[in-house]
């Protein structure tokens, strides 16, 4: 394992935002051409740079999470009706990611899908296991695993809800990436002035967090201060690691975050 860590450490992960690729505030919309541009834009760096390693995650944006909100899935899954939802969730999630696994395809990025909800396994909403050989296997033959948000069974609750940053900081502790790149529609983490936020630290974190609000639309899992203060941690119990904060609606950025993350306008997170 030591080994083949050592041979990835030029392994990022990139997160294109439920956001990004969808309109969140209606139903199952996805954007076509935002999507295809990305697709694009990681082909271009993967022929820049043929020896970058790459694991791709997205968000669920209008398709899972308004489902997921009116059965509440992520507090816990009970009744057949609940039940019924975990699975018509589950269905919404990998309906969006067959349409950004095919066009990452059409792009010639070869991109294998994953479906978390086939071995993670959570207990009271933590997760707490996940099945990462086909994964280490697909990185090692230079492939490009791709997870997505989607549904899990819960030792406590039944069923509940991972969400593709949870995904990744499980991940994190495996495959040891350098950077996790967070492709969203805007240009960071912002401040009371509406002013990006360059660098977040644990010395200034506790400021930071008076600025962050919610997501706008449907968002089930959490909204931006929650989400800063976990990859925040992430980046405290694992030191190598940075995290970017960019927009993925300007075109060009997500191929510069891949080749060089720190090109990019943006909010940094470390851990010291």
């Amino acid at each position: 394992m030591g080994e083949w860590v050592n041979g990835m450490n030029n392994l990022r992960f990139l997160k294109l935002g439920g956001s990004l690729i969808t309109d969140k505030t209606g139903v199952e919309q996805t954007r076509p051409q935002v999507i295809h541009r990305i697709a694009q834009e990681i082909a271009q760096a993967r022929g820049q740079q043929p020896e970058l390693s790459l694991l791709l995650g997205h968000g669920s944006g209008s398709f899972g999470h308004v489902a997921a909100a009116q059965y509440g899935t992520r507090q816990g899954v009970e009744s057949p009706e609940q039940w019924l939802g975990f699975a018509e969730v589950s269905a919404a999630a990998a309906r969006l990611n067959k349409i950004v696994t095919d066009t990452l395809i059409q792009a010639n990025v070869p991109a294998i899908s994953f479906q978390p909800s086939a071995s993670a396994l959570c207990t009271n909403g933590q997760l707490e296991s996940l099945s990462i050989q086909s994964l280490q296997n697909a990185l090692h033959h230079h492939l490009i695993p791709l997870v997505y948000g989607d549904v899990a069974f819960d030792q406590v609750r039944g069923g509940t809800i991972v969400s593709t940053e949870e995904l990744f900081a499980y991940l994190v502790k495996a495959l040891q990436p350098t950077w996790l790149l967070l492709a969203g529609e805007t240009d960071g983490v912002y401040n009371l002035q509406g002013e990006t936020i360059p660098l977040i630290t644990p010395a200034n974190f506790a400021e930071v967090q008076q600025a962050l609000g919610g997501s706008r639309g449907t968002d089930v899992t959490g909204g931006m201060s929650s989400k800063v203060a976990a990859m925040l941690h992430l980046t405290q119990t694992h030191p190598d690691l940075t995290i970017l904060i960019f927009s993925g609606l300007e075109e060009g950025n997500i191929k510069r975050a891949l080749l060089s993350p720190t090109d990019v306008v943006g909010t940094t997170i470390r851990g010291e």
